[in-house]
């Protein structure tokens, strides 16, 4: 079943790419507390996510605060030395990159896709959300091949 508006988050485990190197977080710990605008990509490093989706954020992530928004975070179906590599190339401080390494999160999301046609098998669908406090406040997910409603200037559009 997929995730909806009002779901609290699944409890999993992710792996917060920093400075310091991996860090273990739960996704319950890591949403409590805040409103965290979330985005998903099918992969770091892929042409769409690098070129559109986490410049988008990046750009964006002043006006995102300036509207309610404590944290912007970035998931993929990929390691944490693939996320904070990405993150160090592409993103800024403003954006915290979140391995789903073994696509437990996507998977209990519910919002999992098979890359497998294109070498990159089971991955996260490309889509971002607005959690409050561990609760979906938003959702947006993408129609396959589709970059329109996850985008940073949607999420400001509907903020």
């Amino acid at each position: 079943m997929t995730i909806a508006v009002g779901d609290k988050l699944p409890d999993v485990k992710l792996v917060k790419a920093t400075e310091a190197g991996p860090e273990a977080v739960q996704s319950a710990d890591y949403f409590a507390g805040k409103r965290v605008a979330l985005f998903s990509v099918p992969g770091a490093f892929t042409p769409t996510c690098s070129a559109k989706h986490l410049p988008g954020f990046v750009e964006k992530a002043g006006d995102l605060k300036a509207k309610g928004i404590d944290e912007i975070a970035c998931t993929a179906v990929n390691d944490p030395f693939v996320m904070g590599a990405w993150g160090k190339s592409g993103g800024s401080a403003d954006v915290t990159m979140l391995a789903d390494g073994n696509g437990d999160f996507a998977d209990a999301l519910g919002l999992t896709m098979d890359g497998s046609a294109f070498g990159l098998g089971k991955r996260g669908q490309r889509f971002a959300m607005v959690i409050n406090d561990g609760t979906v406040e938003q959702l947006h997910v993408e129609a396959p091949g589709e970059f329109k409603v996850s985008s940073a200037e949607y999420m400001l559009e509907q903020l």
